[in-house]
């Protein structure tokens, strides 16, 4: 036997560890996207255009009017670990710029059809350079503006079990909307347009002004709700703005974190954000905000990941606390700034026709005090409401069926002890003791409802209702707005920001706040790839259990919360909610025996 036959460890071929590489770096779409914008912000570009044409791996054109590149420079800044950004190991330790570390390009150019045309100032022409699947096709002498033009077709042509597990083309665009908004809030001096199949997604005009920028990219609804942060310590320096404890959102879409300008993404901030809040808001609830955090770059590692969007902190700790320290502060002075809300000067600010606005919504030299917010405490008229209207669906539905007592088991014969934290109902059975999840309780009810007569209950409002939303939160709404309408949202576009509701599902009752549409929508964006109607139809039927059920928080009375347990008794599944989390954990006399030792 040929000994050579053992051998199986072999040296890969530059091709495939380039398209390994590739994938650390290009995940989707909008990663292609953020790194061009890095490069473009790093050109000094004051102009950043994004253009997309037929689905995102199609193609994908960005123009900035940056310095541009050379000749010389181009033709090498798609070879893995070009860059102008550093010179050296040291550099790694204090970096000022978006990019870095030279795999950007070559990542994007390994797996795509690239053509990048760019010429500086001082160039008579510019240079056009076409690069596929890694290879050097040609570079020519070209006419073209001050700036660069990087055209990305077909990606992922070469990688196509990376393009299989991309999501739907609207969630696609979605994650890229989510990408130029966060950059137009941290770059309020350039300007972002993001256009798709000709229309226009986002346009953000440069500005001078954070609380401008966030009216164009968030909306007036939210700008008007948001309150100015200004902290230093000896650690670090906050500013932006937070929302009031009135506006929230199920997930973190409205929050935007920039350290030293980049824009990242940190549980650490996010965790010191919601502690500057403490009692204001319930669990599982989070503000909007847009935080600028400017540290000593030697105290920040930007060198975590190639995607450059996690750091790590050399003083988390004071860090941390710095911004909580900022949160609290500005909750506690309550100031905000006037703002006159004229629907003449809001419109011409958002008026697309205008190339350039000026900045016009500016915050006032002078401040209102505001009133100490309380603590947040749900409404006990608001968990009546939820509980009796479950009550009378069941009344309606199910008078002819009889106790689901075999499949409950252990939710037989339930005397009701107390509740803990608001949260948590203590009862004792005939086998020992029960703890139940009042919020999975009644989402579980509420899921059996709504899956089973998605288009038997609808209610029209007697006052139509308008939201307002963003670019991502739009695109969004536009692909689920059929099936929400099977189960009883009439949803229409009234305006470029705006959406009117004319009827909801009966299963909401008196519809009192818009919110539980972005909770809807925000459920949506955070879940994975849904690839047809039946799995479509299981997450809205979800979405809107939980956003429907009684919240936790809500203090119950003991007639509410043996309601609640009856209600329970009557399901399919009482013991998991839709998403599988227990409803009730039970301990027999024998386990309550075993903890305390008397066995």
């Amino acid at each position: 036997m040929d000994g050579n036959t053992k051998n199986k460890i072999c040296i890969l071929d530059e091709a495939t560890i380039n398209k390994i590489a590739a994938g650390e770096v290009i995940e989707r779409p909008a990663s292609v996207i953020k790194e061009l914008i890095d490069n473009a912000i790093d050109a000094g570009a004051t102009d950043v255009r994004v253009e997309i044409l037929g689905c995102l791996s199609t193609l994908v054109t960005i123009v900035d009017n940056g310095c541009g590149m050379s000749k010389n420079d181009v033709s090498i800044a798609f070879l893995k670990h070009a860059t102008s950004k550093i010179r050296s190991a040291d550099d790694l330790f204090a970096i000022s710029t978006m990019g870095f570390r030279g795999e950007a390009l070559s990542s994007i150019a390994a797996i795509s059809k690239l053509t990048i045309t760019t010429r500086q100032d001082d160039d008579i022409s510019g240079t056009k350079l076409v690069v596929e699947g890694g290879d050097l096709k040609n570079v020519s002498d070209i006419g073209a503006a001050v700036g660069t033009r990087v055209i990305v077709e077909d990606l992922f042509y070469n990688t196509p079990a990376r393009k299989k597990y991309l999501k739907s083309d609207r969630t696609e665009l979605a994650h890229v909307t989510d990408v130029v908004t966060r950059y137009a809030l941290g770059n309020t001096e350039v300007s972002f347009t993001l256009i798709s199949d000709g229309k226009t997604i986002l346009r953000a005009p440069a500005s001078d002004s954070l609380f401008d920028r966030i009216i164009h990219v968030l909306g007036t609804d939210v700008a008007k709700a948001m309150i100015p942060v200004s902290f230093e310590s000896e650690w670090a320096k906050v500013s932006g703005f937070v929302s009031q404890p009135e506006l929230t959102r199920s997930g973190n879409d409205l929050q935007s974190f920039f350290v030293n300008g980049r824009s990242v993404n940190s549980k650490a901030i996010s965790n010191a954000l919601r502690l500057g809040y403490y009692t204001l808001i319930p669990k599982g609830r989070y503000p909007a905000a847009v935080l600028n955090v400017l540290i000593d770059p030697k105290d920040v590692d930007v060198n975590v990941h190639p995607a450059k969007t996690e750091v790590r902190f050399g003083y988390e700790k004071e860090v941390m606390d710095a911004i909580t320290k900022a949160i609290e502060e500005a909750h506690r002075s309550q100031v905000a700034p006037e703002i006159d809300y004229k629907e003449q000067t809001v419109q011409l600010l958002l008026d697309d026709s205008e190339p350039e606005p000026k900045s016009i919504l500016k915050p006032s030299v002078e401040h209102t005090l505001r009133e100490s917010t309380p603590s947040y405490n749900t409404s006990v008229k608001d968990t009546e409401r939820r509980l009796k209207r479950t009550e009378r669906e069941l009344l309606a539905t199910k008078s002819d069926i009889t106790d689901n007592v075999s499949s409950a088991g252990v939710l037989d014969d339930v005397k009701i002890l107390g509740q803990i934290d608001n949260l948590y109902i203590i009862a004792q059975s005939r086998d020992g003791l029960l703890i139940i999840d009042q919020h999975a309780a009644h989402e579980r009810i509420l899921y059996d409802q709504v899956k089973d007569r998605k288009t038997s209950g609808w209610q029209e409002l007697i006052t139509p209702l308008t939201i307002e939303l963003n670019a991502k939160e739009r695109i969004l709404l536009e692909e689920y707005i059929p099936y929400l309408e099977e189960f009883g949202f009439a949803i229409s576009e009234f305006g470029t920001n705006t959406y009117v509701i004319t009827s909801i599902p009966n299963i909401f009752g008196k519809l009192e706040d818009p919110d539980i549409v972005h909770d809807i929508i925000s459920d949506i964006l955070s879940t994975g790839r849904i690839r047809d109607e039946t799995g479509i139809y299981e997450h809205v039927s979800k979405s809107m259990a939980c956003r429907g059920a009684i919240k936790a928080g809500a203090a119950c009375s003991p007639e509410q919360m043996e309601n609640l347990i009856a209600q329970l008794m009557r399901t399919e599944n009482p013991k998991t909610c839709p998403h599988g989390r227990p409803t009730f954990i039970p301990f027999s006399k024998k386990e309550l025996d075993k903890l305390f030792g008397r066995i």
